[in-house]
């Protein structure tokens, strides 16, 4: 028990320390660029934390579980948006206005599609492919505007007043950083999951329930630390970024990798309830984009409650 301690704190602190460091090289790699870091987010941060959610999910579909492989995509997506913008919020607001607009359309065009292709399912290689497709277009159309938005990089002294830059870093130095956050990010998550859930089946906790609750949470939390870290240091940027590109890379990345190695049923459960939660929980985010207002530590609140309320919804 108290190895499977150690392995929380140790997991928790790598988490943060990892989350940090992937925010630091995502801000200076956007500057050194010339290009947004909302771009930066949505590509090199997003994909970077959406890194346990494709192991797991390619596992699953490998040892004969594909309805694993859809649940760890849908419940990722409903936590990426009510628990990991919500605790964020409780300790910063998140600043959001219509310059998100477009991602999040794509977003819910993703979220559509796969929902479509979830009630034609199974999901085989076919649907993987378009799936796949999508993923192909999104990434285009992100190098296209950041090509369009490029200004060169960042005067030194503005750099210096932003929070996470650090003045003349070297480009091995950024590498350092996402390499790091990168790398970091999914070992975190593994030790604090495999010592929460030692902990909890030495408490007599079910394994269903550790199975809805520690798992599906467990590979949020590369977005949870890297979005904290984001919003602790007014990157609403990469906050945003890495939950609407994560949510993208889900479910065009992660799905459609894991069709091509088997097909995947969709069970009638996710098919009634998940899919509609997880639809529910994306459209939510629009609020606050389109009416341009930040995420206050109300509204975080409301967003974690909401989740707690979907987790009693899936025990009954």
């Amino acid at each position: 028990m108290l190895m499977d301690v150690g392995m929380i704190v140790a997991g928790l602190v790598l988490l943060v320390l990892a989350g940090d460091a992937l925010v630091k090289g995502a801000v200076n790699l956007s500057l050194r660029l010339g290009v947004p870091a909302l771009i930066v987010g949505l590509t090199v941060v997003a994909f970077g934390t959406s890194a346990p959610e494709l192991l797991v999910s390619i596992s699953a579909v490998l040892d004969g579980a594909p309805a694993l492989a859809l649940g760890n995509v849908v419940g990722s997506n409903t936590a990426n948006i009510l628990l990991v913008l919500g605790v964020p919020a409780l300790i910063a607001a998140v600043p959001v206005d219509r310059s998100y607009g477009h991602d999040f359309l794509v977003m819910m065009g993703a979220s559509l599609l796969f929902i479509v292709l979830a009630f034609l399912g199974p999901i085989g290689w076919m649907h993987g492919l378009v799936l796949l497709a999508g993923l192909g277009t999104m990434l285009w159309s992100s190098y296209a505007r950041a090509m369009a938005h490029r200004n060169g990089p960042c005067d030194p002294e503005d750099a210096a007043s932003l929070e996470g830059v650090e003045e003349g870093i070297s480009a091995l130095r950024i590498a350092a950083y996402l390499v790091g956050g990168i790398l970091g990010l999914p070992i975190g998550a593994q030790l604090l999951v495999e010592g929460a859930v030692n902990v909890a089946t030495g408490l007599g906790v079910s394994e269903a329930v550790i199975g809805l609750t520690l798992v599906a949470v467990g590979t949020s939390l590369p977005e949870l630390a890297t979005t904290v870290a984001a919003a602790l240091r007014r990157e609403a940027g990469v906050a945003l970024g890495n939950v609407i590109g994560s949510n993208i890379f889900n479910l065009l990345g992660i799905i459609g990798a894991a069709s091509l190695v088997g097909p995947l049923p969709v069970p009638q459960a996710m098919l009634s309830l998940d899919l509609w939660v997880m639809l529910a929980a994306s459209a939510l985010l629009g609020v606050f984009i389109f009416a341009a207002r930040p995420i206050s530590r109300v509204a975080g609140l409301i967003l974690i409650v909401l989740y707690i309320v979907y987790l009693v919804l899936l025990f009954h």
